[in-house]
């Protein structure tokens, strides 16, 4: 059955259209007469390119739309720190406001070339690592007191402990889960459960760092984007991409180009975050075969790693 929820709103070019003409007219920008194409509708947003080098973002239901404030309040602190190391981010040139029948805020964002990490194979990933460690080094700098606030992304582990097992057992019922993944999944994700939580203050965190988020030319990254769950917390939550997106050797390259910034508990915790991850991508990608794809080979990369051989397994 289809998980991505439904659209709120109908969307058209001549929608699109009115929001860009009339508030960005009104800021002199000259935006109205560039060509305007739908390229993506995701589970929160829709995204429409704006010319060659724009893209105006919007959300697709009201619960979407504080995700475009918080990516409008993180990004212009984010955005330049990667741009200084060669990382590219969906910047906003514009923050628009409900009008013109649409009931919720919007964007006009830089445009980033290239494709989805999602469509780059695995072993080609591997040139990521050093610039992709670099970026995170940049975003994992001290939040402020008013940093957006996610309920489900860098919290302790033990505050989601009661949705994951309970999603482990449903895929073991539904025959999604072997015998033999499911114990493994539990395995991974109580050791990160029993490593050291996270102690200092609540770093900014993408919150939603994973291939398809992702912009590359193949063994080159450009951009991460959907910075819509940003949030502070613990940091481990974006280093599960070491099991979302590289194969073993790109995990141990980009373990070591983190050059030491984060302790063993804390790789212990990231893993038992890629397992919840995946784990999720199962439960919710009935109409998504990319993200299911992306699930199962992120359960191979988990079984394969042996730092995930735990007691029991």
């Amino acid at each position: 059955m289809p998980d991505k929820p439904a659209a709120e709103v109908i969307f058209d070019e001549a929608l699109v259209r009115r929001l860009v003409t009339g508030q960005a007219t009104a800021l002199g920008l000259e935006f109205a007469a560039l060509p305007l194409v739908r390229v993506a509708a995701g589970w929160d947003c829709e995204v429409w390119r704006l010319g060659d080098a724009l893209a105006v973002r919007l959300p697709r239901r009201a619960l979407a739309a504080p995700l475009v404030r918080s990516e409008q309040r993180a990004l212009p602190v984010l955005g330049p720190r990667l741009a200084a190391i060669g990382v590219a981010s969906p910047m906003p040139l514009l923050t628009g406001s409900p009008g013109a029948g649409f009931p919720w805020p919007w964007s006009i964002v830089a445009w980033i070339d290239g494709c989805r990490g999602l469509d780059v194979p695995r072993a080609d990933r591997r040139g990521w690592a050093n610039l992709l460690a670099a970026a995170l080094g940049e975003v994992h700098i001290p939040a402020p007191t008013d940093a957006p606030v996610n309920p489900v992304r860098g919290v302790p582990l033990a505050e989601r402990a009661d949705a994951v097992e309970a999603r482990l057992a449903r895929l073991r019922s539904e025959a999604a889960l072997s015998v033999r993944q499911n114990a493994r999944l539990t395995a991974i994700w109580r050791d990160g459960l029993d490593a050291a939580p996270w102690t200092g203050a609540p770093l900014w965190i993408h919150g939603d760092l994973h291939p398809g988020n992702l912009i590359a030319d193949g063994g080159s990254l450009h951009g991460i984007i959907d910075f819509g769950d940003v949030t502070s917390g613990d940091p481990a939550y974006d280093l599960a991409v070491a099991w979302l997106a590289f194969d073993a050797d790109g995990r141990d390259a980009f373990r070591r180009a983190t050059a030491g910034r984060y302790d063993e508990d804390a790789w212990r915790r990231a893993r038992a975050w890629a397992a919840a991850v995946a784990v999720m991508l199962l439960s919710h990608s009935d109409d998504a075969p990319a993200y299911a794809e992306l699930a199962a080979a992120t359960l191979l990369e988990l079984e394969a790693d042996p730092a995930s051989l735990a007691d029991g397994y």
